[in-house]
């Protein structure tokens, strides 16, 4: 299953996690990733913590969860490529996921990554 197809049927909560040049971590629960193809994902990104270490160290983790008993889900290992904050292009993105008005108030940021490397949740 590609993932597209994969982040397109799943249910479940996500998270992302960065880390700092000096190595302070951050993690925080994010939706699922837009995927562009199976090797590049996107997520729109609130200019908070997560954001910020991004600006200094380009690698990133996203565990998603599927919903349900058991462990079953996936590892993204990922690599920030550029970013975007193009306001329409993220408005976009947001009407066409029905993004409540509240949460469009603050600065956004259409950030891409490479897909480095894909593992189940749980192994490997």
């Amino acid at each position: 299953m590609t993932l597209s197809d994969y982040f397109s049927k799943a249910r479940g909560i996500g998270v992302l996690a960065a880390a700092d040049s000096s190595g302070n971590v951050d993690i925080a629960v994010y939706s699922r990733p837009y995927v562009t193809d199976e090797e590049h994902v996107f997520f729109i990104m609130a200019d908070r913590l997560l954001h910020q270490y991004l600006q200094s160290n380009p690698k990133a983790a996203y565990l998603f969860k599927e919903a349900g008993e058991g462990y079953a889900g996936k590892r993204l290992f990922l690599t920030k490529t550029r970013e975007d904050d193009d306001p329409a292009a993220i408005d976009a993105l947001f009407k066409q996921k029905n993004i409540a008005p509240e949460y469009r108030s603050e600065s956004k940021y259409i950030v891409y990554f490479r897909v480095d490397k894909e593992l189940p949740l749980v192994g490997e």
